[in-house]
């Protein structure tokens, strides 16, 4: 049997490596890609000024025709930019703690902690983690093995990535509409970032998206709660077989 591609993207200042918990749950229904994207794991340091689209198009070549594609964070946005200029390759989209359309007060948020991180890598890294996995029951050990990831990082590849994530959704708030495609919008509900309050915003953007937020949750979702988030995302590509 041929199994259907799902294509996975990490987050900014992640790899492909944050997926592993879910890859172990997904590997017998699908042939799961996760490419790092631009500037992050394997790639080189992303150059500065680099845009969205850059970082769609640097991983454009990873998809085949017809992906179900899941982003998370500032994968969610390259994602969504695929769904709207690629659209051939994306049979469905889903959005995993993604951000959408920040208020002002939400965009100041953000733009502090990219000045926090051009003053201070070190200090901006760990307080993402605590963030991030606070009061989770996430080991020490994936703790530990996203803290390594996020400090290997290139600081100015970084910041150029994280400079994206800060700004990009302005982009792509007027467009969202013309995604025609399948939509799932998912994330934890206790996510201080990209918060229940943002998926359900994204959902009512989208021209077809069922907005879901997974209870006690952070923002790390695919890795605190795979099975949560993997009982989702198949139900949700499942949905017109079922129907």
């Amino acid at each position: 049997m041929i199994k259907p591609n799902l294509v996975l993207l990490h987050g900014v200042g992640l790899d492909h490596t944050m997926w592993e918990p879910a890859t172990a749950l997904l590997a017998d229904r699908f042939t799961v890609i996760a490419p790092d994207l631009p500037g992050h794991g394997s790639r080189p340091p992303a150059r500065e000024g680099v845009t969205l689209r850059d970082l769609a198009d640097g991983v454009a070549g990873d998809l085949p025709v017809g992906s179900h594609v899941v982003g998370f964070s500032l994968g969610a946005l390259v994602a969504q930019h695929l769904a709207l200029h690629r659209p051939e390759l994306v049979a469905t989209l889903t959005s995993v703690s993604s951000v959408c359309r920040r208020t002002p007060e939400e965009r100041a948020s953000v733009l502090d902690r990219l000045r926090a991180a051009e003053a201070d890598f070190a200090a901006s890294a760990a307080a993402s983690l605590e963030r991030w996995y606070s009061g989770t029951d996430v080991s020490p050990a994936w703790v530990a093995r996203t803290e390594s990831v996020l400090r290997a990082n290139d600081v100015r590849s970084f910041l150029t990535c994280y400079r994206v994530f800060a700004t990009a959704d302005a982009e792509l708030g007027p467009d969202l509409g013309a995604i025609t495609v399948r939509a799932l919008a998912v994330t934890g509900g206790d996510d201080p970032g990209s918060t229940p309050e943002m998926t359900y915003r994204l959902a009512s953007a989208l021209g077809d998206c069922r907005a879901v937020v997974i209870p006690r949750t952070r923002h790390m979702l695919p890795v605190e709660r795979p099975e949560a988030f993997v009982s989702t995302l198949t139900t949700f590509i499942g949905e017109p077989a079922h129907a």
